[in-house]
């Protein structure tokens, strides 16, 4: 027994030897692993796909047809130990490239509000509790997922869907879905839907031979996911999540068939590792570069019961999700919304604006051991160095500084670093894009002051919500850079909001940067299919009129911002995945996620 768990773990790292006389061979075995590190500096740098494991008594066992499977594709498996330590779990995580949910037991019915029927299921209330601790972790950082036979089934479950305890007392079928035959064979057909990841990764749809080791099966498909392979007797047979989430699940059993040479089979694990390749190089990119996400309205959620940026809560940005998004930096906005301009109503949009940064500071200083305010480029890569977020201060909308320019310089010292000029109406500054009386026909004699002034003391002028008369005026005033701080374009979004080609030369000529907006009605006219695919042409057709020197992002998360495939701070790590899927290089994404943003704060701050 001894020998062939030896022989078994000799094979799986590729350096089992034997000599002529079928004894092993230290010598043969020091000799390859010598050769392996001498050629490791040239070696090409491969994905860590991590493997669920079963419960074995204690035990954390997995077939060796995964791992083979992994390596064949060109990945590094690893096993994770089956363990219900929540924090080694999540640094195990943190390291991986991609997750596979592996084969084995039931999941338990009370995840999806069922009893359990009696004498069927092969219940392991320790296993569920490991890979749902496992899926959850890896999912909120947007890890690829693959979920094989009980992993689509765990998959389903946990994103809010539900199974068939028991295929053939549920069902009317004619498969036997327990076969007997060797797992390398395929016993019966399933049909592959056209338009769907797994038609694209598999060459083709229609008709695949597989095999089948299972009882249970999705029934109601989760939310988020759509049915991509059923079988003819009507059990589902894989799902997915694609273009929105990289989660794949399919209730065969892949690894065995390709471990045996089945190319349609090896096909699926080649995809999923060179998908969890480019989610290892955006993770890779995000330790070298700087994030800023330029707006969000997050103080709007400060006046909710006990709230801290330091919990994971329900709400778009916090220090959890931009961890797990890897956002080195975010601009929290002081928003007012535009009232009633008289004397009263203006000092009192003074006091809340001065409320909102305050609330901003102390946020920060209850959790000045993870984060800092930054209010220079200089600020943020000294919080990177040290391991911290940077959390930058903007005012929205300037009704805010009511009718005293002085207000402008005493925010910048409270470490206000950009105001947008106006809102949604038009206020003592200028015109805005929506809503406009067109008082002014662009900036007013006060608004001229303040563009002014804003120049002189280095805070960044912000553009987005203004006006195109407002724009131009400003384009032509300013003697510094400007910004919007989250605008999309309006040629591929027609929305007053956006910015017309015309403007996005506009900007580029003044020196400035558009970042764009994840708001669903300023990203896609059909809002309702607003995604991160748009997202990313907004970004391209900006990149093509302006320039690559004068695109970012501005999320306006917490605020309206959020878009399918990118809702919150943990998921914009998926917006560098699909720049590297669309060519961008480091140096471009570099400059889009906030060397273009740091370049116009240095030039406008002189320094």
């Amino acid at each position: 027994m001894k020998k062939i768990f030896f022989t078994c773990i000799l094979s799986l790292i590729g350096i089992y030897s034997l000599n002529a006389q079928g004894k092993y061979n230290l010598k043969d075995v020091y000799k390859q692993v010598d050769a392996i590190s001498a050629s490791q500096s040239v070696t090409k740098i491969k994905p860590l796909i991590g493997l669920s494991a079963s419960n074995s008594r204690g035990a954390s066992r997995l077939s060796g047809a995964y791992t083979e499977a992994v390596i064949k594709a060109g990945g590094i498996p690893i096993i994770v130990p089956v363990t219900t330590d929540t924090e080694s779990m999540l640094e195990v995580v943190k390291m991986l490239d991609g997750l596979i949910l592996t084969g084995g037991g039931d999941v338990h019915p009370s995840f999806y509000k069922e009893k359990p029927m009696a004498n069927v299921l092969d219940l392991d209330s320790l296993r569920d509790d490991y890979e749902l601790k496992l899926l959850r972790l890896a999912s909120n950082r947007n890890v690829p997922i693959l979920g094989i036979c009980r992993g689509e089934q765990l998959i389903n479950v946990a994103f809010g869907g539900t199974l068939y305890q028991d295929i053939p007392s549920q069902m009317k079928t004619e498969i036997v879905h327990k076969q007997t035959e060797a797992r390398s064979e395929a016993t019966h057909s399933v049909i592959v839907a056209d338009s769907s990841k797994l038609a694209e990764v598999l060459g083709r749809s229609g008709e695949f031979q597989v095999n089948t080791f299972h009882h249970q099966a999705v029934k109601d498909i989760a939310p988020g996911f759509k049915v991509t392979a059923v079988s003819s007797d009507g059990v589902i047979e894989a799902i997915e999540s694609y273009p929105n989430r990289s989660i794949l699940a399919i209730q065969w059993h892949p690894e065995a068939m390709a471990v045996e040479g089945n190319k349609d089979m090896l096909r699926i694990f080649n995809f999923f590792v060179t998908e969890a390749d480019v989610y290892r190089q955006a993770k890779e990119m995000h330790t070298r570069i700087l994030s800023v996400d330029s707006h969000t309205d997050t103080p709007l959620c400060f006046n909710w019961k006990n709230f801290n940026i330091a919990r994971r809560d329900s709400n778009q940005v916090n220090l959890p999700k931009m961890q797990e998004g890897m956002l080195d930096g975010v601009y929290m906005a002081a928003y007012i919304r535009q009232g009633n301009r008289d004397k009263v109503s203006s000092e009192a949009a003074v006091r809340k604006v001065d409320g909102l940064i305050n609330g901003i500071l102390k946020q920060v200083k209850m959790n000045e051991n993870i984060c800092g305010i930054a209010a220079t480029p200089q600020d943020i890569i000294r919080l990177k160095d040290e391991g911290k977020k940077a959390i930058f201060v903007g005012i929205e909308n300037g009704y805010g500084i009511g009718k005293d320019i002085n207000n402008l310089k005493r925010f910048r010292d409270k470490g206000v670093t950009y105001m947008t000029l106006c809102h949604t109406t038009d206020n003592d500054i200028c015109d805005t894009s929506s809503r406009t009386k067109k008082e002014w026909g662009g900036l007013s004699p006060f608004g001229k002051e303040v563009i002014k002034e804003m120049n002189r003391i280095g805070m960044m002028i912000d553009v987005s919500h203004a006006g195109e008369s407002t724009f131009w005026d400003v384009i032509e005033l300013s003697s510094k850079p400007i910004i919007a701080s989250h605008s999309s374009a309006r040629a591929l979004c027609d929305h007053d909001r956006n910015l017309t080609d015309r403007q996005l030369k506009g900007i580029a000529k003044n020196g400035g940067v558009v970042q764009v907006c994840l708001v669903n009605m300023f990203t896609n006219k059909d809002r309702k299919k607003a995604n991160l695919d748009d997202v990313i042409n907004h970004i391209d057709h900006i990149v093509k009129i302006a320039g690559i020197d004068h695109v970012g992002i501005g999320s306006d998360f917490d605020g309206g911002g959020g878009v399918i495939g990118c809702e919150s701070a943990n998921d914009l790590i998926n917006i560098t995945v699909k720049l590297i899927e669309r060519g961008y290089t480091e140096d471009e994404i570099s400059k889009i996620w906030g060397g273009n943003l740091l370049r116009v704060m240095k030039e406008v701050q002189n320094v």
